[in-house]
């Protein structure tokens, strides 16, 4: 594990920042997204606000000086919203160029793109990355760069919150479900099989769409779409979904900022202790989940000493607690 320089720090900082701003500043042009116009019902002209793709929208009322002026006051809206996204990102792009010299650039693209558009969507706060590549969150607020081999992999494991409303989520995915998402960040991605919770894309990185155990009451499928991939169920998990979340920005192979959300570290670092010393686990993983929890594990104590391992978090199984004698903290 190697800190970050001042000047590693400074610009991941300045990353971070335009970040939050160029987030801002889409969604508020995406209030613009699909439109204003006028429509012509039975020989009378309607100002008509468009609300999807599909062209469903809202009549606002007939033509007159009032609702040409709202017209007017959209588009103008507009034209202001897309001239300050396009200057943030033009800063994004020469922010990258310096990212990219100091050798901040980590985050796989595909990871990257699935996560922008997670964000993209507002639908950051309903996922979790999961496994090795939330070490990229870890390493961009720690402040630290992990070896590469801690680093290596080619899947990354979603986790969604079931207890948020299914409903919201898909109409977010605009009906086209979390296939659909993944193949806006990568069109080769699709599903391994039918109603199955992993897609790969043409270069055979996978995405898994994973739960935490439900009680037997709750028998529906958790999926967002029609042919979307279903969710699977997994032991363990539920622990990582009560645990408390870290926010952060890291930097792609491209020099682009890149949203993450991920379990608080010392949750990460004790369940992937647990997980290596489970029977099921299969033996070639377990020294590497050792590796990696280990790894996390002196980064909180090193550089996040606010987070004290000494504070059981009380989400966290007491048999999963128990691997802080394992980690050494």
């Amino acid at each position: 594990m190697q800190p970050l320089s001042n000047q590693q720090r400074l610009h991941l900082v300045n990353s971070q920042q335009l970040y939050e701003n160029y987030i801002a500043a889409y969604r508020h042009a995406r209030t613009h997204a699909y439109g204003m116009r006028w429509k012509t019902i039975r020989g009378v002209e309607y100002l008509f606000r468009e609300r999807d793709r599909r062209g469903n929208g809202k009549l606002l009322g007939r033509r007159t000086p009032e609702t040409e002026q709202i017209l007017a006051a959209f588009q103008e809206g507009k034209a202001r919203a897309q001239e300050r996204l396009a200057a943030i990102r033009q800063q994004l792009d020469e922010q990258a160029r310096l990212n990219k010299a100091l050798r901040l650039a980590r985050v796989p693209r595909v990871v990257a793109r699935i996560l922008r558009e997670l964000e993209e969507h507002d639908l950051g706060n309903a996922f979790t990355v999961l496994g090795t590549q939330a070490l990229y969150g870890y390493e961009a607020a720690g402040g630290v760069q992990f070896l590469l081999e801690l680093l290596a992999s080619g899947d990354v494991d979603l986790l969604y919150d079931a207890r948020k409303k299914i409903t919201l989520v898909s109409s977010r995915l605009d009906g086209e479900g979390l296939l659909g998402l993944l193949k806006k960040a990568d069109r080769t991605f699709e599903p391994i099989r039918k109603r199955g919770f992993r897609a790969a894309n043409a270069g055979q990185f996978m995405v898994d769409l994973v739960v935490g155990p439900r009680s037997m009451r709750e028998s529906e499928p958790v999926t967002f779409g029609e042919d979307d991939l279903v969710a699977s169920e997994v032991p363990g998990l539920q622990w990582l979904i009560n645990s408390p979340k870290l926010e952060t920005v890291a930097v792609d192979e491209d020099g682009q900022p890149v949203p993450f959300r991920v379990p608080d570290p010392r949750a990460f670092a004790l369940h992937k202790a647990w997980l290596s010393q489970q029977p099921t686990r299969e033996p070639v993983k377990k020294p590497r989940d050792l590796a990696q929890a280990r790894e996390v594990a002196q980064l909180v104590c090193e550089y996040m000493p606010h987070l004290s391992f000494g504070e059981a978090l009380t989400s966290l199984h007491g048999n999963v607690r128990a691997m802080s004698e394992l980690l050494g903290v």
